[in-house]
């Protein structure tokens, strides 16, 4: 084996070995029970089946497939604590079983990976995309002209700053964006707050505006949706038309880049056939894609032209994280916040450290 592979496949390992430390650290911090009910087998662990899960979606494999490269992955067997590595029925049972409410948990933990307490973020960006549901192959699709135009419709709050997933909501329908928008504003506001919602035509609506401007407290920039000689209705829309902010508005097309790299990365289909369990592969997905950017951020020292240095106390629940790693300095974004010339907060890069 030449060397270039080697270190290929050392660096390979490595980032599986980090991915599951960090996914046990979090998992840990959402409380399940280590087994479903006091009759369980108690073969495997609640905490085992659901990291496994999701790093079969961080390697971005399929059951049986993902299985039979774990039973060679001696590392990761003894970092789960695995005996016997279980079949690839009993993961998907377990993602049928286990309930909504402990995805959500881990999903917001995440969110919590990047931020210190009470920090709000300058710029959230909103859009919407679809993920495929359908378990046959395209090529299956086209040869029997049976053509899978079936898709969940999923709506994600970005962190424009530090690309986060802060929030998303799906539906197994077709529906405006702003039926979207109502759920997701206030999904994304309790995990985190923002100083600024940004949304494209889509969304335009005066309820939308009342709704981040009054109960949010937080300034919108949407634009208006207007033809030839229509009287613009709203105080909001109206403030829109005269005085559109288009220095924060281009940061929206954020939100389409990390739907990019989502589908992209971590696949774009869904292979379940019943909803609740696609509502749950989708967030895997988002819990996935949130640590393999934390991730990120542990691994670069250099990132977007920053520098990065430890700026902030590691107690509590980051020192878990820090401990399962055996190879320190660990570097996170060094930075301040500063107000903008449109009086929206935005992160400073700190270079003097």
């Amino acid at each position: 084996m030449s060397s270039n592979c080697k270190e290929t496949t050392k660096k390979s390992a490595s980032r599986n070995i980090r991915f599951i430390q960090t996914a046990i650290s979090v998992i840990k911090s959402t409380h399940l029970n280590p087994y479903s009910c006091k009759f369980s087998k108690q073969i495997y662990t609640q905490h085992q089946l659901l990291i496994l899960i999701l790093f079969k979606d961080f390697r971005n494999q399929h059951y049986r497939e993902f299985i039979e490269d774990v039973k060679d992955m001696e590392g990761v067997q003894e970092i789960l604590d695995l005996s016997v590595v279980p079949h690839f029925t009993t993961l998907q049972k377990f993602l049928s079983r286990v309930k909504s409410f402990y995805l959500r948990l881990t999903f917001r933990k995440t969110v919590n990976l990047f931020y210190t307490t009470n920090e709000n973020i300058p710029i959230i960006a909103i859009d919407s995309s679809g993920f495929t549901s359908g378990y046959c192959s395209h090529y299956f699709s086209e040869r029997t002209g049976k053509i899978q135009k079936h898709f969940l419709k999923t709506s994600i709050s970005v962190d424009t700053e530090q690309q986060v997933i802060t929030g998303f909501v799906a539906s197994n329908s077709r529906i405006h964006d702003t039926r979207h928008a109502e759920k997701l504003l206030q999904q994304c506001h309790k995990i985190r707050k923002s100083d600024c919602y940004v949304m494209d035509k889509g969304y335009d609506s005066e309820a939308i505006h009342r709704l981040i401007r009054e109960k949010l407290h937080a300034n919108s920039v949407i634009p208006i949706r207007s033809w030839n000689n229509e009287i613009i209705g709203g105080t909001y829309r109206q403030e829109m038309a005269r005085q559109f902010n288009n220095i924060i508005y281009p940061r929206r097309q954020l939100v389409e880049n990390k739907f990019s790299v989502l589908k992209k990365k971590f696949r774009g289909d869904l292979k379940a056939r019943k909803f609740r369990i696609q509502i749950k592969e989708i967030a895997n997905k988002m819990i996935v894609c949130n640590i393999h950017r934390f991730l990120l951020f542990l691994t670069f020292k250099v990132f977007y032209r920053a520098i990065f240095s430890i700026n902030y106390p590691i107690t509590g629940f980051y020192m878990d994280i820090y401990k399962n790693f055996k190879d320190p300095p660990y570097f996170i974004p060094c930075y301040d916040l500063c107000t903008s010339e449109s009086g929206v907060k935005t992160r400073r890069w700190d270079s003097s450290h």
